[in-house]
């Protein structure tokens, strides 16, 4: 009962950072998005859930805001204030639903945060041409902060985007091959989640003034924490509740997905990978007992135990790396609660 209750009450302090991100950030995404045409204005602010297709107010979930709350917290952990790195926080959120825009796109999902993708309400180009708008926002924000590490800040996100366009590339083509490696799966989620984590930490601690080796510690603790994240990410897209997840249970085996579980039980020389293997390599839609078979075959092959073996290493790495920065206690609290939740969620 009292584990219960310590965790209820994590989940609960945690709730209360990313709201404080949200609060904090919102204003700053508002002002950057006003100053686009109205057009594309619309498309953005109906993606971020301000308003409905027709342009009208509302008021719907606009994601979690992890990222701008690593880069405040990384701000604040460091000595400076969360108003000093308002823009960093901003400038990763914007980056975050460039990729969100682009994504559904190239995946043809038709639903987030549970509405129609902007896609499919505005139609590609229009979806494309916003994302595209966010992106050079982004670099907009940092550049006109006024803050002595802007220059730099905005190379930082740079090479974040980069990365994340490199993993995403990489991604869409594992879709069509047979081989994939281990480790070129696990290179693939560094560049295409982690990368953006760890700059939302490096670049809240630089827009504070922080050394750059407490910068890099920092920088490393998100890299590590994005990457238990994915791993996290998916096992839940296996063997996660639909309740928690939005997407219904064995969503990725059914979309054939080579997620690290898979690729990891592929890799396995079992005979429950090479069951599994025959699975991914029929073209006929699998049914309801089919997927429910794969998720027993990756288990089986050990893709389940050693992704998660692989998530608890790297979130003790991250925190290693979050003590080495010296942080300020209260922030590094809510950073470490942040990081559990973010990784030790019910799959």
């Amino acid at each position: 009962m009292a584990a219960i209750e310590e965790e209820r009450a994590a989940e609960s302090s945690v709730s209360q950072t990313l709201a404080w991100s949200r609060a904090t950030v919102d204003p700053a995404l508002r002002a950057a998005v006003d100053t686009l045409s109205g057009s594309t204005r619309r498309v953005i602010g109906y993606h971020f859930g301000w308003c409905d297709q027709h342009g009208h107010p509302i008021a719907t979930p606009a994601g979690k805001a992890v990222r701008p709350a690593l880069a405040l917290l990384a701000a604040t952990a460091t000595g400076g204030t969360a108003a000093v790195a308002t823009p960093a926080a901003a400038a990763v959120e914007l980056v975050h639903n460039f990729s969100l825009l682009h994504d559904d796109v190239m995946d043809g999902d038709t639903n987030r945060r549970h509405r129609p993708t902007a896609w499919s309400v505005f139609g590609l180009g229009p979806a494309i041409l916003a994302g595209d708008a966010l992106l050079t926002l982004a670099l907009d924000v940092l550049a006109a902060s006024g803050n002595p590490t802007a220059q730099e800040g905005v190379r930082m996100v740079s090479a974040a985007v980069q990365d994340l366009v490199a993993g995403q590339s990489s991604d869409m083509a594992f879709e069509e091959r047979r081989d994939v490696g281990v480790e070129e799966c696990v290179s693939m989620a560094r560049r295409k989640t982690a990368a953006l984590l760890g700059c939302s930490c490096a670049l809240g601690a630089s827009f504070a003034g922080a050394s750059p080796e407490r910068v890099e510690h920092l920088r490393a603790f998100g890299d590590h924490l994005g990457l238990a994240f994915q791993f996290a990410d998916d096992l839940l897209g296996i063997w996660g509740d639909s309740q928690t997840t939005g997407k219904p249970v064995h969503s990725d085996l059914r979309n054939r997905k080579k997620s690290l579980p898979v690729v990891a039980a592929l890799a396995s020389d079992t005979d429950a990978g090479r069951e599994l293997a025959a699975f991914y390599t029929d073209e006929r839609p699998l049914d309801e007992a089919d997927v429910v078979r794969a998720a027993q075959l990756v288990d089986n092959a050990g893709g389940r135990a050693w992704a998660q073996s692989q998530a608890d290493e790297l979130l003790a790495q991250a925190l290693q790396h979050l003590q080495a920065a010296e942080p300020a206690p209260e922030p590094a609290a809510e950073l470490t609660a942040l990081a559990h939740l973010a990784v030790r969620r019910d799959h």
